[in-house]
């Protein structure tokens, strides 16, 4: 009988990647769209600075405390497709399937479609982009039952940019790792610079004023919610903003000393991360009060101007796009290791495990990849899928470090070049605190829809999503029983 599935050729990635490199795609992966976007949405959802500033040196805080139990296993088991090779040593088959179908029916994907719908929402500080009448927008959807309805023409020439930008950066990385990797590298050094210029230029040529940072939104009302719903709501937008960490641990079999360098990209990335989002956040209050950065759509580029005037506005939407540019460049890249690595283990389509015998490049997964990114773009607005996806996310983040306490046991003896600091109370703090967000946004998510206040039900979308792959796994190990693949970058 005919192999539906042609073995792949034994073809690997190659490790190219050092570690400026390695570090500038955590920064890249991490600083996009989120920092730009969701100040203003904080701002509306707590009324108050001092509780913004908060929100994200605790985001913050507990990002890096997920980022330094990550980097145990890391450097542990510096593979290709990371997260996914984790969750198979630590839980099985199925489970580290479910991470690798998650990752790109909902997260990675997800991701990658709202960090360049940001881009092309800031393209229209240049251009008007073409949109059909509210009514056609609304006329055609889709309803999911007990999730919602989803409108695929709502914003069409925005959703258009996107696509068209998805499709280029994926054959971009398609051409090789390498000249994927030094894209990254520049974007990240020149938006971290041009945020410094950003940052210097609110406190030197603005008339702010440094009570902003203490003042409240007058007759601020809190939604039904109440304070606990909108601590949960900014920080999921705080978590949108420091996610993409983890990406860097997919690439770990194209990196140099991936068991030295890996965790130190992690480490020294989350840290320089965590400063250029609280000097920025500072610098964005001192030009403009909590009030207006909360009617904001544009709060950066609101700011720009506000400091140096109407070129500065446009200056900060170019920031924007070449920030957008770069983390969506950097997550196409990385992501595409992990269905390549399911593949290789059999638990995806085997073509999506060829790497490219000139570019050595999984070729068939970043088209894949790039596919459903852009049906992804149709589904919901940027609030949606961000929603959506960090939902997801923080469920694997809590199982990988709950996986630290049964790799010390499984793999006792094995060589670990770095052991995560404050262990075990660093990974106890992060997996209850992820456990308690998962939990609340999910009651969060479901009131908000039954009370009236949202047409979907973002957290059990992304669910759905994920359980669509369910079936998959079983025709996937019934079909390609005993056929894995045996080669150095993934095994």
């Amino acid at each position: 009988m005919k192999n539906d599935f042609p073995a792949p050729k034994k073809i690997g990635l190659l490790p190219q990647l050092g570690l400026y490199t390695s570090t500038a795609i955590v920064i890249g992966a991490v600083i996009g769209s989120g920092i730009f976007k969701k100040p203003a949405f904080m701002a509306h959802a707590l009324g108050s600075p001092e509780l913004m500033l908060l929100v994200w040196v605790v985001a913050g805080l507990i990002t890096l405390f997920g980022a330094l139990t990550n980097a145990e296993v890391a450097g542990l088991i510096p593979k290709t497709g990371g997260q996914f090779i984790y969750f198979r040593e630590m839980y099985g088959d199925m489970t580290g399937y479910i991470y690798g179908w998650a990752m790109l029916s909902v997260v990675q994907c997800g991701s990658i479609a709202s960090i360049t719908y940001v881009f092309s929402e800031y393209l229209q500080y240049f251009f008007t982009l073409p949109r059909f009448s509210p009514e056609i927008e609304q006329q055609i959807y889709l309803f999911l039952p007990g999730i919602g309805k989803i409108f695929p023409l709502m914003d069409i020439g925005v959703k258009s940019v996107t696509i068209l930008l998805i499709l280029s950066l994926s054959f971009v990385n398609y051409l090789g790792v390498k000249f994927g990797g030094s894209i990254s590298a520049f974007f990240t050094t020149a938006k971290v610079a041009a945020m410094g210029l950003l940052i210097g230029a609110c406190f030197i040529f603005s008339d702010g004023s440094a009570s902003n940072l203490t003042t409240n939104i007058p007759n601020f009302h809190l939604g039904s919610a109440g304070m606990l719903g909108a601590i949960i709501a900014a920080l999921s937008a705080a978590f949108w903003a420091y996610d993409g960490w983890n990406n860097i641990t997919y690439l770990s079999g194209e990196i140099k000393n991936p068991k030295k360098n890996v965790p130190l990209a992690l480490t020294i990335g989350i840290v320089v991360v965590i400063a250029v989002y609280l000097l920025i956040n500072v610098a964005f209050l001192y030009v403009l009060p909590a009030e207006q950065m909360a009617g904001s759509k544009l709060v950066a580029a609101d700011v720009a101007k506000r400091a140096i005037g109407v070129s500065g506005g446009a200056l900060v939407a170019i920031l924007v796009m070449v920030s957008t540019f770069g983390t969506a460049n950097g997550t196409i890249m990385a992501s595409a290791r992990v269905y390549y690595a399911m593949a290789r283990k059999n638990l995806f389509f085997h073509s999506a495990g060829n790497a490219h015998p000139k570019y050595r490049t999984p070729s068939r997964a970043l088209a894949i990849q790039a596919i459903w990114a852009s049906m992804l773009v149709l589904s919901g607005s940027f609030d949606n899928l961000t929603d959506m996806l960090i939902f997801v996310s923080w469920i694997f983040y809590a199982l990988g470090a709950y996986g630290v306490f049964i790799l010390r046991k499984k793999m006792p003896n094995h060589e670990r070049p770095y052991k995560v600091w404050g262990y075990p109370y660093v990974p106890i703090i992060f997996i209850i605190f992820a456990t308690g967000f998962v939990i609340i946004t999910l009651y969060n998510d479901i009131t908000n829809y039954y009370n009236g206040n949202s047409q979907i039900i973002n957290s059990l979308f992304g669910l759905f999503l994920v359980s669509t792959g369910i079936p998959l796994y079983v025709w996937f190990k019934k079909k390609n029983k005993n056929k894995e693949i045996k080669n150095d970058d993934v095994d």
